[in-house]
């Protein structure tokens, strides 16, 4: 038997600093989203140092595409774990994460000191318009990748509707596109999965462990006083379990609860956020971050903010290491697995809906001043005021589309091009 904490048949032609500077490498230059993070991984890990073979990439990458939470990092964990076994994944996660936190850290705190001025409010202007962009072409690169078939494309659609029109709980839709597609998938002809090589029991202890880490601290939290740092644990623990389809996908889930639900920022605070996570090296659902701190800030200052900053961290990424280290044994088992495939491509369907939830409600909330939510029996709209369009956030979202999507120019580019755009129209440079 081989333990959940072993890598198994992993070449050993490599040592720690090997290691560790492969994957700080990944790590300070992991912008632009989990497809750009993924291909760098590929890169590094597969073309350059052949640590990989291109089966257990692809294989493992469908894995982590199953599990809720940010995929790119859960497939650097996975990495990590096959080359040095659990530490080794500790050590490929971490350095994926940590470098990107602590850069959102200190521009949280940076919008928090400043977020008042002009000077930020016109640079926000043209983060706001390109990550509108941004958000449009991470539509059209899964939409190309999802929708091949009539079925996919009606999954998509009906899932927009019941998140956009119906406010149907985005879980809800999740399991529903996941229940159909392991129901309607068809049994291939291929080879049989390989065997499994850990027992229950040694994954039923990785489990209990990895529970321990992530709930314990949690629990914890409920002895304090003041009950806000408990609620954000919860509310970002229940997100960690439902965030299939990265961060793109479950954005609309938060973000709407978030401003909608618990008012803990509004819904320009909430684009500010995302612009941020666009800015930073690491995964795109490091959003949470922000909007913890942001809500502890707000409510009792900036150490009790960087406290929640590191409470929402925990409850977001130790269920990460949960997912991987109790699964990576599976991983080429769950591979082989016609309907778990079925329900992967049905997931995948469903995320193409979401996302276009996520660039309409975006939309409205950037290019008009003001957007009013009204119910008409099941049906729930957004309405814009037309007579608050703001003509320099359309102009700035038309231009970061030509640039992104018809120049391929770049995330970073165009976001440094809209943001400096931003303050030159509003004569502040």
């Amino acid at each position: 038997m081989t333990d959940t904490s072993e890598p198994g048949s992993a070449p050993a032609e490599h040592g720690w600093r090997d290691l560790f500077r492969a994957f700080f490498h990944i790590g300070v230059l992991s912008f632009g989203g989990p497809a750009a993070q993924i291909a760098l991984m590929h890169r590094t890990l597969v073309d350059d140092r052949k640590w990989l073979s291109e089966p257990q990439f692809l294989g493992a990458l469908s894995f982590c595409m199953l599990l809720p939470g940010p995929e790119a990092m859960q497939l650097c964990t996975y990495a990590g774990w096959r080359l040095k076994g659990t530490l080794g994944g500790l050590l490929a996660g971490l350095l994926f994460v940590l470098p990107g936190a602590t850069v959102m850290l200190t521009l949280s705190l940076i919008y928090v000191l400043a977020g008042d001025l002009a000077l930020v409010d016109a640079l926000f202007l043209g983060v706001k318009a390109a990550v509108l962009a941004i958000v449009l072409e991470a539509l059209l690169k899964v939409s190309k990748r999802a929708l091949k078939t009539t079925g996919s494309w009606v999954i998509a659609a009906l899932a927009f509707t019941g998140i956009f029109f119906l406010a149907l709980p985005f879980p809800l839709i999740v399991l529903a596109a996941a229940v159909y597609g392991f129901a309607t998938a068809r049994h291939g002809d291929g080879n049989p999965a390989p065997a499994v090589r850990v027992s229950p029991a040694q994954t039923a202890r990785t489990i209990m462990i990895w529970l321990a880490v992530w709930l314990l601290p949690l629990a914890a939290l409920f002895a304090l006083p003041d009950p806000l740092l408990a609620e954000i644990g919860v509310f970002f623990s229940k997100l960690a379990v439902v965030t299939f389809g990265g961060a793109y996908a479950v954005l609309a889930y938060m973000a709407q609860d978030v401003v909608i639900h618990h008012g803990w920022l509004t819904a320009g605070q909430m684009m500010d956020g995302l612009g941020l996570a666009e800015t930073t090296p690491g995964p795109l659902i490091l959003v949470t971050q922000f909007v913890g701190f942001l809500a502890a800030a707000e409510a009792h200052g900036l150490w009790f903010g960087v406290i929640a900053a590191g409470v929402t961290l925990w409850v977001t990424f130790a269920p990460c290491f949960l997912w991987i280290f109790a699964g990576a044994p599976y991983v080429e088992w769950i591979a082989a697995q016609p309907r778990l495939a079925g329900a992967l491509s049905a997931i995948t369907a469903a995320v193409v809906g979401v996302i276009l939830n996520l660039s309409v409600w975006f939309a409205l909330h950037v290019l008009f001043g003001e957007v009013t939510r009204t119910e008409s029996g099941p049906f729930v709209l957004w309405l814009p005021e037309l007579a608050t369009a703001d003509p320099v956030a359309v102009g700035l979202a038309v231009l970061s589309a030509v640039l992104l999507l018809g120049l391929h120019l770049g995330v970073a580019w165009t976001l440094a091009i809209a943001s400096g755009l931003g303050l030159l129209i509003s004569g502040l440079i």
